[in-house]
């Protein structure tokens, strides 16, 4: 990924982050925007150059088609646990492969940093994400409910 396409990256990244946190009625709009600002303000220290922080643009040929986020090691108490912090294909270009493989990618860049193991979230209505996850050998560690009342 190049200085100029983390800095439009990046924004677009957070102000997601932001609406997935809202969205899973964890936060209110307003705290999730903070919470969102923060906790990439922490990830991205020093830019592009974050130590631990690897974004990729994904491409077909010479033509981008998504990004890739992973963090070595991952936020996990587990130092040799990377983690796959967002992963993204532009609509126009889903249900080709490219998400895997994406995915073959961060294992593959997880593998040659000293990592035994790959994770990520994955919000519960996201039923595509979840299918590929599943498929490629990824299992449920965890899962959080909530019922309005």
């Amino acid at each position: 990924m190049t200085q100029a396409e983390f800095e439009a990256w990046l924004p677009r990244q957070e102000a997601e982050y932001a609406r997935l946190i809202e969205g899973s009625g964890a936060l209110p709009a307003q705290a999730a925007r903070v919470k969102a600002r923060q906790d990439t303000a922490r990830r991205f220290i020093d830019g592009l150059a974050s130590p631990g922080q690897f974004v990729f643009r994904v491409v077909a040929g010479d033509a981008p088609v998504g990004w890739l986020w992973l963090g070595v090691p991952g936020p996990d108490l587990d130092p040799l646990m990377a983690w796959v912090y967002d992963i993204e294909i532009d609509a126009a270009f889903r249900g080709r492969g490219y998400g895997r493989g994406a995915m073959a990618l961060a294992e593959a860049e997880a593998r040659a940093r000293g990592m035994r193991s790959l994770g990520l979230n994955v919000h519960g209505q996201n039923t595509v994400a979840r299918s590929l996850y599943e498929s490629l050998g990824y299992e449920v560690m965890a899962l959080q409910m909530k019922k309005l009342v």
